[in-house]
């Protein structure tokens, strides 16, 4: 502690905010501008209140300090406020906070979508984007969108193969095809033998009953419009919930993270999240990809993994990033 009683309080706060104009009193590092203001620094000596300052902003992210003192001697804090033993610790500590992209990731990317041009994995052909009904003069937008839910649905743990083969039972089997009306009059039995081969079927039954039923009382016959919403839903976690948001709602909120892409975001080296689950690979994937690949990542990866980059015995022989791959033959 200073030998005339102040007391230095610090604190780093990482925000997304713009930044504000400097005040007179400023000096700059490599992540931001530290300032004081007039009125700050006339603050009479007797005080009852410690003196409390705003510093440390930069576009984008900013860091505020705050400090308290007991003393009038303003001069002398400014200058430890901003002294190079300070700026080099916060910055340090930015260093490793801030997300950074994995180097050659563009490369490895485009590589990997160029290969999946020319492959046509389940998924390009039977993907739950695919298995809806279009809007037409019979089928509803609301309709269209229910059996895009009820589709990722069934999905859950399940190969794109057995998940169309549900969609085309229920929407032959039931009365008046696959709608939500449809899906209320009939009996959960019945559901489930209409969807006994994909994964957890019972259990899914008994969701497609449920949701439908919300769906129903709480939306006015349509699905959720919002992921939070999705997510309420009886048997919709994030995945179903952000890939239902682009394909029914066509509004990229987040990434669809499957076993596949958690799998191969892993293998790449562009996250460390093996043994946390698919919900920290979406969290670690967004806060760096661009958002305008947060939509397609999905089916390029998905079907990557469906090919080539298989759960076990991978193909690294015919693999077009094998040479940038750090888990390559595994």
């Amino acid at each position: 502690m200073p030998k005339d009683g102040r007391k230095l309080r610090s604190s780093v706060f990482v925000t997304n905010n713009k930044a504000t104009p400097l005040s007179p009193i400023e000096s700059t590092s490599k992540y931001f501008s530290s300032k004081t203001s007039d009125t700050e620094t006339n603050v009479p000596s007797n005080s009852p209140n410690p003196v409390k300052r705003k510093i440390a902003r930069k576009h984008i992210k900013h860091i505020v300090i705050e400090t308290e003192e007991s003393s009038t001697d303003t001069t002398n804090i400014s200058n430890a406020l901003t002294s190079k033993k300070l700026i080099d610790k916060l910055e340090k500590r930015l260093d490793k906070e801030l997300p950074k992209p994995p180097v050659n990731w563009g490369v490895v990317y485009a590589a990997i979508k160029e290969f999946r041009q020319n492959i046509i994995a389940p998924v390009d052909t039977m993907g739950c984007e695919r298995l809806a009904d279009e809007p037409s003069d019979i089928i509803t937008p609301q309709t269209s969108r229910f059996q895009s839910l009820v589709a990722l649905m069934l999905s859950s743990q399940t190969k794109d193969q057995v998940t169309a083969a549900a969609i085309q039972n229920l929407r032959q089997k039931l009365l008046g095809g696959l709608n939500l009306d449809s899906i209320l009059q009939a009996e959960e039995k019945f559901l489930d033998e209409c969807i006994s081969k994909v994964g957890f079927h019972r259990k899914k039954a008994k969701y497609l009953k449920q949701v439908a039923k919300v769906c129903k009382e709480e939306y006015d016959n349509d699905i959720p419009d919002t992921v939070e919403g999705l997510m309420k839903l009886p048997g919709v976690g994030p995945k179903m919930a952000y890939l239902c948001m682009q394909v029914a709602w066509k509004q990229n909120q987040g990434i669809g993270v499957d076993v596949h892409v958690h799998r191969i975001s892993n293998r790449l080296g562009w996250c460390k999240t093996e043994k946390v689950g698919p919900e920290n690979t979406r969290q670690s994937l967004e806060s760096w990809l661009p958002r305008s690949l947060w939509r397609e990542i999905n089916p390029i990866f998905v079907g990557f993994g469906q090919t080539t980059c298989l759960p076990r015995y991978p193909k690294c022989s015919s693999c077009p990033v094998s040479d940038m791959c750090p888990s390559a033959n595994l």
